[in-house]
């Protein structure tokens, strides 16, 4: 049977609206996360101001500098720049749930109720871990890299980083942590999607650990403290992640289809 212009033109338009839908609906979400990413900026630079959030930013290491020390600015605009972009790492970060919470509302209704039992809690988890190993690299672990690197700092050399190159490291430093502190949340996904079984990860346990050391070893500056300080910490969470995936694949499985056979 042929089929007239007019019938190819209203399947054309019944398989294209669907996805033109589907682009308007994502490009929404994404001007919703830049505004809330941009009121978050406006916020911070009203208070407490590009400046003083460098300066929350170098404290750990001003507070270790020899007595009269500061950081210093080698390029004409880093001053300006190296602030801004704390600024802009500071408000997205800040805003970062409401980001998550758009990604969210645009995938969700796609998904089975299992699924959404299995991503939200990932999407959730994830980012509070993130946080967790940002917030320990700079409440604990600056001080005693800083404190370890000046006690070997010769008397006649007086300290005086410049700021992009210290900006350049602690954006380092939170990645690798807050990667790093994502070790239970791949650990359930493996399991979960059945790519490596529990009683294999259990297996494993002894390689990880000398992977997590290497890890620390090429990742971290080289001082035993901060080694230790990335590579423990991922051993622990390696722990947890196997104690979580048990849990977690017992609440997050698909239910049985209800048209299948009955078995004898």
């Amino acid at each position: 049977m042929s089929t007239s212009p007019n019938d190819q033109d209203d399947e054309l338009a019944g398989t294209e609206q669907p996805f033109v839908a589907h682009l308007v609906e994502l490009r929404d979400r994404l001007i919703k996360a830049v505004i809330a990413i941009a009121i978050v900026a406006g916020a911070l630079a009203v208070y407490p101001g590009p400046a003083a959030l460098y300066d929350i930013l170098a404290a750990p290491l001003i507070s270790h500098l020899p007595k009269g020390a500061t950081l210093i600015a080698t390029s004409v605009i880093s001053p300006f720049v190296v602030p801004l972009k704390i600024l802009l790492m500071a408000a997205f970060l800040v805003a970062l749930p409401v980001v998550l919470w758009q990604v969210w509302s645009f995938v969700a209704p796609g998904l089975y109720s299992h699924e959404k039992k299995l991503v939200l809690p990932l999407v959730v988890s994830s980012t509070i871990l993130f946080f967790v190993g940002v917030a320990f690299c700079y409440f604990f672990v600056f001080g005693q890299v800083f404190s370890f690197i000046q006690s070997f700092a010769p008397k006649s050399i007086t300290a005086a980083p410049d700021i992009e190159a210290y900006l350049s490291f602690v954006m380092t430093m939170f990645l690798a942590f807050g990667a790093a502190f994502e070790v239970p949340i791949v650990v359930i996904v493996l399991a979960r999607m059945g790519i490596v079984s529990i009683e294999k990860m259990k297996e494993f346990r002894g390689y990880f650990i000398v992977l997590a050391f290497i890890i620390s070893a090429v990742i971290t500056p080289p001082d035993v403290v901060s080694q230790l300080a990335l590579a423990v910490p991922m051993c622990l969470l390696y722990e947890v992640g196997i104690w979580a995936a048990q849990i977690f694949i017992k609440h997050t499985k698909a239910p049985e289809d209800a048209s299948e056979p009955a078995k004898s």
